[in-house]
């Protein structure tokens, strides 16, 4: 160590007299280094670091599973709720938790904020208290309570200017006054959640049933309690609140679905399922590391042997082992420490441009950034890279039988079979792994080509406005008040010029959302005790389907007489017509419906129409029998009242040719004319919606692209280097045979065949690493199997054509050769 520090000073020196080898290995090393440590850092940020609550280690996402019923993951009932809160002796805390949205009127303009309805345990789980102000209290969620609010503490600045005096005034939200009783931390955030305010459930036990799993748990474990402990002790729980909040829901359906809880870290309630494409973007560019640092090796090694009688002398002289290796080392190690440096700046470069690129398939996108430890990992690997390839010129000239060596090759003679095999090896290497990284960018690319072919449901999404529109109970009490409100802003929406039509859905497509419930049929009885199929549930109002473009398969579309006059009629997808009749003409006229929560007789539905599937989950995803119902009916679930309203509706409006710039004012304004106090939120164009449901797709194919095509050009470079110093080497040997009457084709061609000949090596590895390492890909895949042959082939055959015309350039300058100025050269 202390001679390798004593040479330090010297390597410095010593590649400042070679600035073009210098900068030619640092760029080169900052592209595999400041790959990196980009994709560790985002790596880091998602997987590795500590959720950002007191005792992180110990909290839980608690979660059901219910494989009879399709469901790996299903929510929370409240039943479930509160008997893990009073009964569950290993969990210190539990709170549920539900995202949506609040309509906040009263201040400058109305506008919909992103809320979460949280109970009094939710704080107190993550250990978190207000900053300014209280967190909620056991009064506050109490039923019939008076309504409290807390802000986020970025909401408390942009809508109160950061005013102190802000606790006890009263904020309007759905219409319900809320005393502001708190301010959350600034910066604070549950896992990935959007919102401004929170609210509480203000459940009453009295009125909670077994049943109604639409909520989210989180919990706290107690000290020094496993998490086997805390499984089973849910599932001993289970049956408990069943029997101590009877409802729809039995035991004996609990058991047919299969039905446990699911206890995991909270942190995977986060990281979702993008933990394998972190790990295969980071091997990813752990490949192009090791492809930079071969191409640095190969320039190492004719650098070093430019200077073999400089070690020849310095041996001679009685220079040990030890202090040739400590040269050559030292110099790798400042160039692997100046690869770091600039690989830092372009990782920070990269780094801002995800941030501004904002990708919604990266989890706590924000937590995202060159830390401390991304700067050690970044000089581990920057200290890595510059041992790896410094050995290469050690393990060749750090030997004490130095002189045989250099007795290999002369001046004008062929290059020694040892420094051959050593540069020859690199370029495969070089090749093999390219070839890895192209064929995995091309199964990237054939997922997203098949993607797009996918026939989504709807038809052109570009001509799609959609925004999401509510009315609270507090603004129009009465349903079919509230109805006539919606159906009037529709008929405004269809009068604007530009407009070719417009329709309203509880759920968009693709928007994330989705309510499901049991689905019985008239003219096949499910027995008694036995839970019915579960199927895709969704409110709809007359026109919807004819705005989005979705085919009406048999039958015909819901009617304003249906909604006026509350008949009980569904329109049902023709996968679930398909499912149960075969042909969708004969669901016609069948009767479903779903449970009665009250345990009365069933509410039968009339079928009148059938539509086609649409990818309502993504166009990766499986389409889901769907159930489309009024947005306003009676009596659905069995209970008796006047009528039930969807409050919340998604309205789709379709532009004509050239419209869509200007549309947006004049919607809002067709909308206000109803209701002045009613905010559009969620604006978007469908187009967009459909790129987010491609966008983990999209993402993935842009970062392994990147490290193909950069892989390709080192891997370009490094044939190109082999090649190009094997021919410098052979001038004699191509003098020699030029006047011997070679021709200059047959000299190409034997340069080439030697390039080629590295390339075919190096492609049959990379096609067997390939074939091995891509099966750790096939949940990123869509449409086509990891072992897509044609993928294997054009990656070859592009990496091959490649490798030859790395070759050819240097054959060529040898063809060129003036066979008395080679042999004079000798």
């Amino acid at each position: 160590m202390a001679s390798l520090l004593r040479n330090l000073p010297l390597a410095g020196r010593s590649l400042l007299r070679a600035p073009l080898f210098t900068a030619a290995a640092v760029l080169t090393l900052a592209l595999g280094i400041g790959a990196n440590t980009a994709i560790f850092s985002v790596v880091h940020g998602v997987l590795l670091k500590p959720l950002p609550y007191a005792s992180e280690e110990r909290l839980l996402g608690l979660w059901n599973t219910a494989p009879g019923l399709g469901f790996e993951l299903l929510n929370q009932s409240p039943a479930l709720y509160f008997t893990y809160r009073d009964d569950a002796e290993s969990l210190e805390e539990v709170g549920l938790w539900a995202n949506g949205s609040s309509q906040i009127t009263g201040l400058d303009q109305p506008e919909q904020v992103p809320s979460l309805q949280v109970t009094d345990g939710f704080f107190p789980v993550l250990g978190v208290d207000a900053v300014l102000g209280r967190r909620f209290s056991a009064e506050d969620d109490a039923p019939g309570a008076a309504r409290t609010v807390m802000l986020s503490y970025e909401y408390w600045q942009r809508a109160f200017g950061g005013d102190t005096g802000v606790i006890g005034r009263t904020l309007t939200a759905n219409g319900q006054p809320h005393e502001i009783i708190g301010v959350t931390p600034s910066g604070f955030r549950f896992l990935d959640e959007q919102a401004d305010i929170f609210v509480t459930t203000r459940f009453d036990p009295a009125d909670v049933m077994m049943g109604n799993f639409s909520y989210q748990l989180i919990a706290r474990m107690r000290p020094d309690v496993p998490l086997e402990r805390v499984q089973a002790e849910l599932e001993r729980l289970v049956p408990i609140a069943v029997e101590r909040y009877p409802g729809p829901v039995t035991q004996s359906m609990l058991e047919q679905a299969g039905f446990r809880p699911v206890t995991r870290p909270l942190k995977e309630d986060v990281v979702g399922d993008v933990r394998p494409l972190l790990w295969v973007l980071l091997g990813t560019v752990g490949m192009v590391l090791l492809i930079a640092c071969a191409n640095v090796a190969n320039l190492f090694l004719v650098r070093a042997e430019g200077r073999s009688r400089d070690v020849a002398v310095r041996t001679a002289l009685g220079a040990g082992r030890r202090e040739i290796a400590a040269q050559f080392l030292a110099e790798s190690v400042v160039l692997g420490a100046l690869g770091g440096l600039v690989g830092i700046a372009l990782a920070a470069i990269g780094l801002r441009v995800l941030h501004a690129l904002g990708p919604e398939e990266l989890p706590r996108l924000s937590e995202i950034g060159i830390d401390p430890t991304v700067l050690v990992f970044t000089a581990g690997i920057s200290l890595f890279a510059g041992v790896f390839f410094g050995l290469f010129p050690i393990v060749r000239y750090g030997r004490g039988d130095l002189a045989p060596a250099l007795k290999e090759g002369g001046r004008g003679g062929m290059a020694g079979r040892e420094r051959r095999r050593a540069r020859s090896g690199l370029a495969v290497a070089q090749v093999a792994l390219a070839l890895v990284l192209l064929v995995g960018s091309g199964l990237m690319i054939r997922s997203f080509q098949a993607l797009r072919n996918v026939d989504a449901g709807f038809t052109d999404p570009e001509d799609l406005l959609s925004f999401r529109v509510t009315i609270p109970s507090a603004t129009i009490p009465d349903a079919a008040e509230t109805a006539l409100a919606y159906e009037q802003m529709l008929y405004n929406l269809r009068a604007l010029p530009g407009v070719a039509d417009a329709g309203a859905v509880f759920n968009l497509p693709m928007s994330g959302s989705q309510s499901n419930d049991p689905v019985y049929r008239e003219d096949a009885p499910t027995a008694e005790g036995e839970i019915p199929p579960i199927r895709r549930f969704n409110w709809v109002m007359p026109g919807y389907f004819q705005a989005m473009g979705i085919p009406l398969v048999a039958g015909r579309d819901l009617e304003w007489t249906d909604l006026h006059d509350l008949r009980q009629v569904v329109v049902v997808s023709e996968s679930y017509a398909r499912e149960n009749w075969q042909e969708p003409a004969r669901a016609l006229g069948r009767r479903v419906s779903t449970i009665a929560i009250q345990g009365g007789p069933p509410v039968w539905q009339e079928i009148v129409g059938v539509v086609g599937d649409v990818h309502a989950d993504g166009l990766d995803e499986e389409v889901p029998t769907t159930m489309y119902w009024p947005m306003i009916q009676t009596d659905m679930y069995g209970v008796e009242e006047a009528a039930s309203v969807v409050r919340s509706l998604s309205f789709v409006v379709r532009a004509a040719p050239g419209a869509m710039p200007t549309l947006l004012p004049r919607a809002r304004d067709a909308v206000w004319s109803v209701s002045a106090s009613v905010p559009l939120a969620n604006v978007q164009g469908m187009d967009a919606v459909v790129r987010r449901s491609m966008a983990r797709t999209s993402f993935t194919l842009v970062m392994l692209a990147i490290a193909a095509l950069v892989a390709l050009a080192l891997g370009a470079v490094g044939i190109y280097g082999v090649i190009s110093y094997s021919v410098s080497q052979r001038v004699n040997e191509i003098g020699v045979r030029m006047a011997l009457g070679a021709r200059r084709e047959d000299v190409t061609g034997m340069v080439v065949r030697h390039g080629a000949g590295l390339s075919a090596i190096g492609i049959g590895t990379g096609l067997l690493a390939a074939f091995g390492l891509s099966r750790l890909m096939g949940s990123l895949l869509f449409g086509i199997r990891p072992l897509d042959l044609p993928t294997y082939v054009v990656g070859a055959l592009v990496l091959g054509g490649v490798a030859v015309l790395a070759s050819w350039l240097p054959a060529r300058r040898a063809a060129g050769v003036d066979p008395s100025v080679a042999l004079r050269a000798n």
